[in-house]
């Protein structure tokens, strides 16, 4: 019987092959149930083609990817291509871009893939449940000339809250919407493979797809760096050190095998996941170094400044929207956009977190530059994570057309209030 403290799996209990669509440019993607083999019992989840995660989609850089969804749910979705850089009819998000896809139902999604990096596509409808219950997959566009690794492997970061009967747990209290979210009792991770050779250099690319949980990982067995943050390359990349990953967040790793590559999590120690070692070749003796930068516009002269405050949560005093949480004294999405942007335009969004808890605050349809303490851009990320008390800045170059939901990757928080949207001219 489980018990309601939080639980991590031995190592490797969840390493499964994931399941894997590479190279296919026009697929179908069936949400429906799914079954998961977790915390030592059969889970009845959701996925996509009964896969939990759904299936792993790789495309090389400038492919048009064409997707139907063919709706198996007894509810209503919608799926949402994360950090892709896409045209806003293809956004999948509720009222802003298209209706909901109803059960027994279809839609066709196409859209070219410009940028290179790890990705991921989830439900954008009843988010907060339907991808707790599992609606979510890797997306991993290739570059045409990859770098010279000899396994490049996905993990994708999980948590879940199952009941004494081992199964997904349904209650979800008021207190959890307005605190740090729906926190699981089994966490793990799973990998699409299960071996390396020790000499191996690898590419490593964690996803976190969790509703809410904010992941704090130490990742040993591995010598090399931090290569790419949210699918985009860094300058100059970072040493391996403890990696902090809000909902929605990715990096990607290449380092060469030094022992038995363990995702672990932090705070306790204890195993998510394990890439074990079986055989051996000769190490690389070069270093690793930077990935091609993707086209993604610099920032220019700033147009506008705008404020976004957090608002609400347990302790966190009044403000004028109607749900727990708010942006800007508004709960959900409200008829007037936070900001109009002209094609082109650089904006500075100022970040205030107002809230005792922290939030990953996610824009579609771009990325954006954090910032350091003097102003100056540092990383593109589409999700950042900004503390409690803290303000954030960062700069977006909006140079793409539509109508572009912003709101908390803490999905719970976002369906209890904090989202809002951007109107791009």
């Amino acid at each position: 019987m489980l018990s309601r403290r939080t639980m991590l799996l031995s190592l490797g209990a969840a390493a499964l092959p994931m399941s894997s669509l590479a190279g296919v440019k026009a697929l179908t993607l069936r949400p429906g149930p799914a079954g998961l083999q977790v915390g030592g019992k059969q889970v009845e989840m959701l996925g996509f083609n009964g896969s939990c995660p759904g299936p792993e989609i790789r495309v090389a850089q400038n492919d048009t990817l064409r997707v139907r969804i063919d709706n198996r749910l007894q509810d209503g979705t919608l799926v949402h291509w994360h950090g892709i850089r896409l045209p806003n009819r293809m956004d999948g998000v509720n009222v802003l871009t298209q209706d909901v896809i109803i059960p027994g139902e279809a839609f066709d999604y196409a859209f070219p893939v410009p940028d290179v990096g790890t990705y991921w596509y989830h439900s954008h409808y009843l988010s907060y449940e339907q991808v707790a219950r599992g609606l979510f997959g890797p997306l991993i566009v290739e570059e045409r000339t990859p770098p010279d690794v000899d396994r490049d492997v996905t993990a994708m970061l999980f948590d879940i809250l199952l009941d004494n009967a081992g199964q997904f747990d349904e209650e979800f209290p008021r207190e959890d919407f307005a605190t740090l979210g729906r926190m699981g009792n089994v966490k793990t991770a799973f990998l699409s493979a299960k071996s390396v050779r020790l000499g191996d250099r690898v590419r490593l690319r964690i996803i976190n797809p969790v509703p809410d949980r904010i992941f704090t990982l130490e990742v040993t067995g591995l010598s090399g760096r931090c290569v790419a943050f949210d699918g985009m390359p860094l300058a100059s990349p970072l040493p391996i050190e403890t990696l902090v990953l809000a909902p929605g967040q990715r990096v990607d790793i290449i380092g060469d095998v030094i022992g038995e590559v363990d995702l672990r999590d932090a705070p306790s120690g204890e195993g998510l996941a394990r890439l074990s070692v079986q055989g051996t070749r000769e190490r690389r003796t070069d270093p690793v170094g930077p990935l091609p930068a993707n086209p993604v516009p610099r920032p220019g002269k700033i147009a506008q400044t705008v404020d976004l405050v957090m608002q609400g949560g347990a302790g966190g005093g009044t403000h004028g929207g109607f749900g727990t949480w708010a942006f800007n004294d508004v709960s959900g999405l409200p008829q007037a956009p936070l900001l109009s942007a002209r094609r082109g335009e650089t904006v500075r969004l100022r970040l205030r977190n107002e809230t005792p808890f922290p939030h990953g605050i996610h824009l579609h349809g771009h990325h954006f530059w954090e910032t350091d303490a003097s102003g100056d851009a540092t990383y593109l990320r589409d999700t950042t994570l900004v503390a409690a008390g803290d303000t954030a800045e960062v700069l977006c170059v909006f140079d793409n057309p539509g109508a572009w939901m912003i709101h908390c990757h803490m999905l719970s928080h976002q369906a209890d209030g904090m989202a809002t949207w951007v109107r791009v001219t």
